[in-house]
Order: C-alpha cells, then sequence, then structure tokens
C-alpha cells in the first residue's frame, strides 16, 4: 500500500474520522476500528453534500435519517457526530466504550445526540430504516398538501456484509421493493471480510442481482475512495423516487493499516499501537499524538452542519404558512409531536356484556379487533397488520385502507409471512412521533421476533406486539403451534409489559394501557378459543386490570386460599371457586393479567391481594410456571406445562393436562390437606 499524505481538505477530513477511530478503539482496548475507515469517504458524503439535518436540533422532525446498520462501526457515526456539532465532546470520543460514556459500542437510542435508533444485531437497522421510510410515507400522505411538502426526509443508511446476510434484511428488503419505497438510500460496504475471514468462505451471491429482483434501484462502484463517484451515486439514488435504492461499494477493511488491510484482524479487534502508529505516518498524522482534529478540519465540518440552521429555518417558516391555511391538520400534527392523545379517545372503548358474544362467550383476539376498530378513528396515528395473519388476529382495520405503492395514506399493512421483518419494521415506526404502530402474529411465532421485541425494550419505544392462540387451546395444530415458554420468555424482557387478559373487557382495558404506555413495547398475548365475558357486578371484586393483578372474586368470609390466573384460565378458576365453596372451602380469585404492571403496585396494594399470612395460593396458566413461584410461595403450587403439547381438540386438551374444574379443586384441596 503506497504511503499518502493528505493536503487537500476533503481528503484530510476524511483521514481524520479514520485515525479518530483506530485512536479510538485503540484506548479502548476493544471495539471494530476496520469498517470505519474503510466507510469514512460514505461518511463524508453523507453528512457534507448530501444529508439534511441540524446538530442544534437532532429531533427536526423533517430532518434526513442515518440508520447505522452495521452498528459495530459505530465510531464512524460519533465521529461525525462530533465534528458537525451535535452535543459530543473529544473526550466523548476518548470514552469510547467506557462505563456510562455517550459513546457506547453500538449506537444507543435516546443516549447520543443523533443516533435515530439502537442498532448492533445485524439487520435490524437496515429492517429500522424501512419503518422509518414507511413512517415518512405515511406523514406526507396525511400532512402533506400541494405546495406544502412538508415531510420529504430521506432514509440513509449504511450496511455491511454481515446485514446482507442475515435473513431479516432479506424479509425487510422484499417488503421495500414491493412497496416501491423510493426514499431510501443504502450504501452496502462491500469489504469481503467477516470475523472468520473473507466472506467468500461462506458468502458468494450476486448481492446487487438479488436486490434487483426485489425491485431496488441498484448501482455498483468499484472504488471505496472515489469521493465522487459516491456522491454522484447517491445523488442519482436521491432521484429515484418510484424504488428504494441500493448503492454497493467495493471497500478495503482498514484502509491506511500497512498490516492489517484487507484482513479479518482489522474487523473486531484494536490494531495495535505500532499499527496505529503505521496508520498516522500513511495519513500524513503525528504518530506520537492521540485524538487530533486540524483545525480547519472541525472549521470544516462545523461549516457543514451549520447548514442545517438555514435547512431548518426554510422549513418552519413553510410550516408556518402551511399552519395558517391547514391549522387543523397542524394542530393534529402538533399534538403527535407531542406524544399526547387527542381529548376524549377513551370514551370510544367498548364494553362488552355476555349478549355481546356467542352464548356469552368471545375470544380475547376479537375483542381486541372490535376496541381497535371502535378508537380507530380517534387515533389516526394508530395502524398496523398482521404477518399474514389478519383474519386470524382479527387486527384489519375495516374502514381504512391499506398501504400500498398506490396508497401511502393507507392503515393496514400486510407484511406477508416475514415476522422478523415485521417486528423489526415497527420499531423504526415506532421511533417517529406521531404513530401507535401494532404488529400481530400468533404467540409461538413471537420466537421470530425477539430481536426486535428485545430492542425496542432496550429503546424503552412502544411498538405493540400482539399475539394470539396463546396456549394450548388452540388444539388441533398441535406442538408446533402451541406456545408454552413463550410467556416465560417474555416476561424476562426488562422494560416489556405483557398482558394476558382475562375476558373481552379485560382485553379493552388492556388496548387502552397499551396505547397509552410509555417506558417500552406491551404485548397483549389473546385467545383463539370463545371465553366467557365476566361480569364483574356478579362478584366482590377490589381493583381492576390497571393494576396488574386484582381480586376478582372474594369469598363471603375469609379466604382459605388463593387461586391466581391469566387469560382463559381465569375463567376456570371462577368455576373452582364456586365447586370449592360448595364443598365449604373459601377461595379468592385474582386475575393477574399483568406481572409487570402488578409490581409497580405500591407495597399496601399489593399486600392487599397478596397477603402475607394467606399463604394457601394455586397459580394456573397453560404456559410453563417458571416465575409464578414469587407469586405463590414455598406453600403454594402451580398448574402449569411442564411438557408440550398435543393435537386435539381443546376440550380434549384441557382434561389431557388438567386444566379442569375438577383437577383445579384437587389441587387446591391438596394445598390445605382436605
Amino acid at each position: 500500500m503506497p504511503t499518502a499524505t493528505a493536503t487537500d481538505i476533503q481528503t484530510l477530513s476524511i483521514d481524520t474520522v479514520r485515525v479518530l477511530s483506530a485512536d479510538a478503539v485503540q484506548k479502548a482496548n476493544s471495539g471494530h476500528p476496520g469498517t470505519p475507515m474503510a466507510t469514512a469517504p460514505m461518511g463524508f458524503v453523507l453528512w457534507t453534500k448530501h444529508m439534511r439535518y441540524n446538530p442544534k436540533n437532532p429531533a427536526w422532525p423533517n430532518r434526513d435519517r442515518f440508520v447505522l446498520s452495521a452498528g459495530h462501526a459505530c465510531m464512524l457515526q460519533y465521529s461525525f457526530l462530533y465534528l458537525t456539532g451535535y452535543d459530543l465532546t473529544l473526550k466523548d470520543l476518548e470514552n469510547f466504550r467506557q462505563l456510562h460514556s455517550k459513546t457506547p459500542g453500538h449506537p444507543e437510542y435516546g443516549l447520543t445526540p443523533g443516533i435515530e435508533v439502537t442498532t448492533g444485531p445485524l439487520g435490524q437497522g437496515f429492517a429500522n430504516g424501512i419503518g422509518m421510510a414507511i413512517a415518512q410515507k405515511s406523514l406526507a400522505a396525511r400532512f402533506n398538501k400541494p405546495g406544502y411538502d412538508i415531510f420529504n426526509y430521506t432514509i440513509y443508511a449504511i450496511c455491511s456484509d454481515g446485514d446482507m446476510m442475515e435473513g431479516v434484511s432479506s424479509e425487510a428488503a422484499s417488503f421495500a421493493g414491493h412497496l416501491g419505497l423510493g426514499n431510501i438510500v443504502y450504501l452496502y460496504d462491500d469489504n469481503h471480510i467477516s470475523i472468520e475471514g473473507d466472506t467468500n468462505i461462506t458468502f458468494r451471491e450476486d448481492v446487487a442481482k438479488r436486490f434487483e429482483a426485489y425491485g431496488w434501484h441498484v448501482q455498483v462502484l468499484e472504488d471505496g475512495n472515489d469521493v465522487g463517484a459516491i456522491s454522484r451515486a447517491v445523488q442519482a439514488a436521491r432521484e429515484e423516487t418510484s424504488r428504494p435504492s441500493l448503492i454497493k461499494i467495493r471497500t478495503h477493511i482498514a484502509y491506511g493499516s500497512p498490516n492489517k488491510h484487507d484482513t479479518a484482524g482489522a474487523h473486531g479487534s484494536p490494531l495495535g499501537a505500532d499499527e496505529v502508529r503505521l496508520v498516522k505516518e500513511f495519513f500524513g498524522f503525528d504518530p506520537d499524538q492521540s485524538f487530533v482534529v486540524p483545525g480547519k478540519v472541525l472549521e470544516f465540518y462545523r461549516a457543514a452542519g451549520e447548514k442545517g440552521i438555514g435547512f431548518e429555518k426554510e422549513w418552519n417558516d413553510l410550516y408556518a404558512r402551511y399552519k395558517k391555511e391547514y391549522p387543523d391538520l397542524a394542530a393534529e400534527y402538533e399534538m403527535a409531536l407531542q406524544d399526547k392523545l387527542p381529548h376524549g379517545w377513551e370514551k370510544k372503548i367498548p364494553v362488552f356484556r355476555p349478549s355481546d358474544g356467542k352464548e356469552g362467550k368471545l375470544s380475547t383476539r376479537v375483542a381486541l379487533g372490535k376496541t381497535l376498530n371502535a378508537v380507530a378513528k380517534s387515533l389516526p396515528g394508530l395502524l398496523g397488520g398482521a404477518a399474514d395473519l389478519a383474519p386470524s388476529t382479527e387486527t384489519h382495520l375495516k374502514d381504512y385502507a391499506s398501504f400500498e405503492p398506490d396508497d401511502f395514506g393507507g392503515r393496514n399493512f400486510h407484511f406477508g409471512v416475514r415476522e422478523h421483518s415485521m417486528g423489526a419494521i415497527l420499531n423504526g415506526i415506532a421511533v417517529t412521533k406521531g404513530f401507535i404502530p401494532y404488529g400481530a402474529t400468533f404467540l409461538i411465532f413471537s420466537d421470530y421476533m425477539r430481536p426486535p421485541i428485545r430492542l425496542a425494550a432496550i429503546m424503552k419505544i412502544k411498538p405493540i406486539f400482539i399475539y394470539t392462540h396463546d396456549s394450548i387451546f388452540l388444539g388441533e395444530d398441535g406442538t408446533t403451534h402451541q406456545p408454552v415458554e413463550q410467556l416465560a420468555n417474555l416476561r424476562a424482557i426488562p422494560n416489556l409489559t405483557l398482558i394476558r387478559p382475562a375476558d373481552a373487557n379485560e382485553t379493552a382495558q388492556a388496548c387502552r394501557i397499551a396505547i397509552e404506555h410509555k417506558g417500552g413495547p406491551v404485548v397483549l398475548v389473546l385467545t383463539r378459543q370463545n371465553i366467557s365475558i365476566i361480569e364483574t357486578g356478579n362478584y366482590k371484586t377490589v381493583g381492576d386490570l390497571t393494576k396488574g393483578a386484582y381480586i376478582l372474586s372474594e369469598p363471603d368470609r375469609a379466604p382459605e386460599l388463593i387461586l391466581i390466573a391469566t387469560g382463559s384460565e381465569v375463567e376456570l378458576i371462577l368455576g373452582a371457586q364456586q365447586k370449592l365453596k360448595e364443598n365449604g372451602i373459601a377461595a379468592r380469585v385474582v386475575s393477574m393479567p399483568s406481572w409487570e404492571i402488578f409490581e409497580k403496585q405500591d407495597d399496601s396494594y399489593k399486600q392487599r391481594v397478596f397477603p402475607k399470612g394467606l399463604k394457601k395460593r394455586l397459580a394456573v396458566e397453560a404456559a410453563s410456571p417458571m416465575g409464578w413461584h414469587k407469586y405463590v410461595t414455598d406453600e403454594g403450587d402451580v398448574l402449569g406445562m411442564t411438557r408440550f403439547g398435543e393435537s386435539a381438540p381443546a376440550k380434549d386438551l384441557a382434561g389431557e393436562f388438567g386444566f379442569t374444574v375438577a383437577n383445579v379443586v384437587a389441587r387446591a384441596k391438596a394445598l390445605l390437606g382436605k
């Protein structure tokens, strides 16, 4: 590799980012130096020539979004954020990967100014960007008017070979191509290197042809250092408005490192102190100094960032005129921007009575569908769909069109059999102000969605994940479709609120909580089978679903034990309570739809529901018993699923696995020694 000395400002500005990245990874003694060094020209083109952003207001609504799907290369992004004037300092770069720093080992939403979404698990950022692009198209369809192009921003991303290997990217790319999302410009860092070596050991497909088959506009560049070619390609991609764009750019990992370039050793490890010195010499920097930003480089980048002040001012002036001409739409948007809901929307939530169902019964999936449709008109930001299961999950908004290439104003999404990308796309929509996105599938297929669920919880954003067919009682589809361990898996995720309602009215309350909730995703877990609509007026009830757990039915005298359940099993323990009463045993019935909400209650309320002195407790849930022992204590018992189900009608499965009134009564008596 020839030596080089940076003389012109463009080259010096790019090389400064490369050297900063090498320095930061070396100081942290961990990280990924190679990709930032290779992709610095791409970042330079985006931040100085094409992207519209304002470092002084990272939340400017019409800013272009940048997603670093190759999140391991985050020193690239941190460098440009600092250099262009975001609220990051050189000291923050020096603290890369350190405790409580603003520059963690992968980009984190809500921590570092200018980070649009948390990335790291490869492919997630790629799909998040599709969600952001959908949100922009939806906003434009909803608010833009002739002469008022209020929302016209573009989604940019830098993706890696690893992103292209991940299945979620394929799912999302297929969906984006179908929709014709022309507001996407993705730059693919084609460096041919993975942790294990050259990518040809596992990855030899023609990515360009694959994306052309998805319906993308594809350009191929052979030189990742050709700034002019990259800029022209980005401009051509911006001008392509009917298809998403991919620019495949051949790069060389750790460009500038005499001994590590084009090697796997530069991917996920520091270059080494001696090699970093050689890098600095190659680029004409002083090898004895670290974290050096030449004054003219900082001045150049800050000038690029300050252009954003003008971009935002132009937009603000346009919006001010728009607000005068379309005051109602402006008011609607400003309310959404502040994360506020329209006044009185909750009055549309239905109240269900036994007469609303067949023989007094209604599945909770149907109850949720009725609730979503009842509130949809009052909540224009509510939109969503299913992974090819809308008729089964009951999540179609009946009065609204589908979001399709010829109608970006539609509110129903047909995600196809793409659960993984559905979750990640919902996250991309959720980080955009003004939306309440939801996605539905069967509970068993939440396993396909775990990465985006976890990332939503990390980011504390609020997509609504709807999972129906919630237990063995879905019946004849058998073990492959009957969830057992999924509730325990989901409850283990911090910042996630799971609600498994006991009937139609608890479902309506759960829907309200999901819509109003802040601080993380909400998971609604619903039945396929019809279950009784509970008339709470027939019982001595203390509290309701908003408490997470509540006394649904208190006996006429002091209870001897507590029966606890969620979802469809609440109906079962109500029947057992009555049978126990006939046997002279007083039992309290507690409906516990949400552990997470219950844990937020004060100690006095918790003691009211679960008194310390009342230790005989039986929890009933047609799922793994894992976690229930916290609530039943050492003197209690759990009736759950400790093996997979069977293919049979629901009634037969109830008998096979003991989810019957007779068995609950027997287990309760055994606890009491009777």
